[in-house]
């Protein structure tokens, strides 16, 4: 007799993250080791310029939602055609990772949510630099939106079962190939 096959279903990660905290460097890294990426914020400013510059702030969630159901609908295409995927998108509130869970599943995948916390006073650095940019992924974020987004953002749960982010790109794929192993593994 020979092994048994373990067949895997596709993995889809979330990023679980603040404006700034590197949620876009690390699905641009699992990106580079085969995952595909999906950014809602660089679909925003495809379609409608630079947050808080070309459309003003208040107005981002409006322009945002629909975005968000096309890149799900996307995602879950993906995983159906087997590809391992990671959201680039910062799953502020418990209720958008819920969904994100029902949607992976209902796709016949899994998902592996990744929390990437970062203090304040480093955030504020990293978007100082950032707001010079005008790229998609550089949102200008005044000290004061900051604030705002720190009370609308939901830490994950203990009951969540998150991986919390060190830094490595590979820890994340060490917890994926643990997770499929014939052993298995959770999150920590």
């Amino acid at each position: 007799m020979g092994r048994p096959t373990i067949v895997t279903k596709p993995l889809a990660v979330g990023l679980i993250g603040i404006t700034g905290s590197g949620k876009t460097t690390l699905a641009t890294a699992l990106a580079a080791r085969g995952m595909v990426r999906l950014s809602v914020d660089e679909e925003v400013h495809r379609r409608h310029g630079r947050y808080g510059i070309d459309y003003p702030e208040h107005e981002y969630g409006e322009r945002e939602r629909p975005v968000v159901e096309e890149v799900l609908a996307e995602l879950v295409d993906h995983l159906r055609a087997g590809r391992d995927v990671v959201l680039d998108h910062g799953l502020w509130l418990r209720r958008e990772r819920e969904e994100l869970r029902r949607t992976v599943e209902h796709a016949a995948g899994r998902l592996l949510l990744v929390y990437l916390p970062v203090a304040k006073p480093e955030l504020l650095a990293r978007l100082e630099r950032r707001n010079r940019r005008d790229d998609a992924n550089a949102l200008t974020v005044t000290p004061s939106a900051l604030d705002d987004f720190f009370d609308r953002f939901e830490p994950p749960e203990p009951d969540e079962l998150v991986l919390v982010y060190a830094g490595d790109p590979d820890a994340v794929l060490d917890q994926l190939a643990r997770d499929t192993s014939p052993e298995g593994g959770a999150p920590r």
